[in-house]
């Protein structure tokens, strides 16, 4: 028999978040068992109290344990965090043509002094993320009609973590919660082994440099292991 508990608890295993914030006790109970009050009533197919739903929260809650945040943990003491403006993102029909296009980006682009590039392809569209200095010569490789979108005023954030932690498991979780919680629009990530670049709206990166220089100042108060 399907209960009240059982239809709580599967809604709260699908939002990490809230299990999160539960463990933290940084949500208010009442106001949670309102918001998912209507996919309750929905699957259990009648009315349910509100008090019943609390109380199905607070025994969910007590199933949990700290471990659940502390096992996604990520040591990024070590991290180095790099925030570069003046970036900017243009996407292409995928075709014969513009596949041969984009070999002449490496050509346009100075990758030794250390200038963004980098190319993302999906079955449809080619997606292209470099320094607007670089905007007018790029967009020229491409006709109109195969441009799709041209956005600017973007930012890049790169986060450089150890091997070590680039092995953990969760640590790109981590990283998107900490910008989501701090209301950090995330336009594209890139990653590489030890690199998650995040490109973000230009007037978002100081808010965005704080929440991830939070992780890092976080993760030195844990305990070495």
């Amino acid at each position: 028999m399907v209960t009240v508990s059982h239809v709580v608890t599967r809604i709260l295993e699908d939002m990490p978040f809230l299990e999160e914030a539960l463990v933290r006790d940084i949500i208010n109970y009442a106001y949670l068992a309102e918001m998912i009050k209507p996919q309750v009533e929905q699957e259990m197919r009648k009315p349910i109290k509100r008090s019943a739903i609390v109380m199905a929260i607070r025994r969910f809650r007590e199933t949990l344990k700290a471990g659940t945040v502390e096992a996604l943990h990520v040591d990024f003491h070590e991290s180095d965090i790099t925030v570069r403006s003046g970036i900017f993102e243009i996407t292409v029909v995928k075709d014969r043509n513009t596949v041969g296009e984009v070999q002449k980006l490496y050509d346009i682009v100075d990758i030794a002094r250390g200038d963004l590039l980098t190319v993302t392809q999906g079955l449809y569209e080619i997606t292209i993320l470099s320094n607007t200095r670089y905007k007018e010569q790029i967009q020229k490789l491409f006709a109109k009609d195969q441009t799709l979108k041209v956005t600017e005023g973007l930012a890049s954030l790169m986060v450089k973590i150890s091997m070590r932690s680039a092995e953990s498991v969760g640590v790109l979780y981590v990283l998107v919660k900490a910008l989501s919680w701090n209301n950090v629009n995330i336009a594209e990530i890139v990653s590489t082994l030890t690199e998650e670049i995040f490109i973000i709206k230009e007037e978002d990166t100081a808010v965005a440099f704080n929440a991830i220089k939070g992780l890092v100042k976080e993760s030195a108060s844990y305990p070495s292991k």
